[in-house]
């Protein structure tokens, strides 16, 4: 073989193989694996020691994050790291004020990571701030609320130019109103809020954890601190029956698009000077995930 082709060859290797950046159409690619991965927070088995890593880029924070996808006969998995330098395990605690001796909500907002898909035909900006309507499905894990049961909280987004009960009002890039509709799926939350009126310490919980059921029990989520830096396992069934989610077929050739958050996804315009970015309300750019 010449040394033409050698190189050639090995070209091409590393462009189908290799780990690196999600390519410039933002394709993250699933590869079937025998067995499922532990959820467990921990990344040590061979499924994500085999599969590919891409890195998207967060350019409003400053990060880049690393996401690896599989799947079986009937489930999808996440493997996500991305870098934070405190593990934030609370989110609005009660904090006790020492002088009118009642509790009150802190300042303590837990670390996130979400996937948002597309439940509809077509291209759209699955930002808040989207002049595009749409229905997305929100896989939403929370370091407080969620991951002490295993899971990540199943919810949708409704996107449009209407006001609905219980939507928030916000602006799009282009000055236009827009009314977003946040949803819970069907069942119970993975946690239940509790009211504490006689002290029982200076910081506690404002939340309890459970299994969450029915529909918005479909995503396991489990995630690790370590050494400035998350990683979170996440694990679906390809196909829920339920129409509150979006239906995965692992066919060659089918595509579904979908975005990534760290700093949650509410809407409101944070301060870009305060240390946590929870609640930026901003989305990854367009991402797609195919199988293979």
């Amino acid at each position: 073989m010449s040394l033409r082709y050698l190189l050639i060859g090995i070209a091409l290797f590393y462009l189908v193989f290799a780990p690196g950046p999600a390519t410039a159409a933002h394709t993250i690619e699933a590869g079937k694996v025998k067995a499922p991965p532990t959820i467990d927070g921990i990344d040590n088995e061979a499924t994500w020691r085999d599969a590919r890593s891409f890195t998207i880029r967060d350019e409003r924070l400053g990060v880049d994050i690393h996401l690896k996808a599989a799947y079986t006969d009937d489930s999808i998995f996440f493997l996500v790291r991305f870098p934070d330098q405190t593990e934030d395990r609370l989110h609005k605690p009660w904090v006790w004020n020492k002088a009118l001796e009642v509790y009150e909500i802190g300042p303590q907002r837990e670390d996130t990571f979400t996937f948002k898909w597309n439940m509809a035909d077509g291209t759209v900006d699955l930002s808040n701030f989207s002049d595009d309507d749409y229905t997305a499905d929100v896989w939403y894990w929370k370091a407080n609320r969620t991951d002490p049961a295993g899971f990540a909280d199943d919810k949708m987004h409704i996107l449009s130019s209407e006001a609905a009960k219980k939507s928030n009002s916000l602006v799009s890039a282009k000055g236009r109103q827009r009314y977003l509709l946040r949803l819970g799926d069907k069942g119970a939350a993975a946690q239940k809020k509790r009211i504490l009126t006689d002290y029982q310490g200076d910081v506690q919980d404002q939340f309890t954890s459970q299994t969450p059921d029915g529909s918005r029990g479909d995503i396991r989520a489990k995630g690790a601190w370590s050494k400035g830096e998350w990683t979170v396992e996440f694990a679906r069934k390809l196909q829920t029956g339920h129409d509150d989610d979006v239906q995965f077929d692992a066919s060659p050739g089918k595509s579904y698009l979908f975005g990534i958050s760290i700093a949650g996804l509410y809407g409101e315009d944070v301060d870009p000077s305060k240390p946590h970015p929870y609640g930026q309300g901003r989305i990854s750019d367009p991402l797609y995930l195919k199988f293979r």
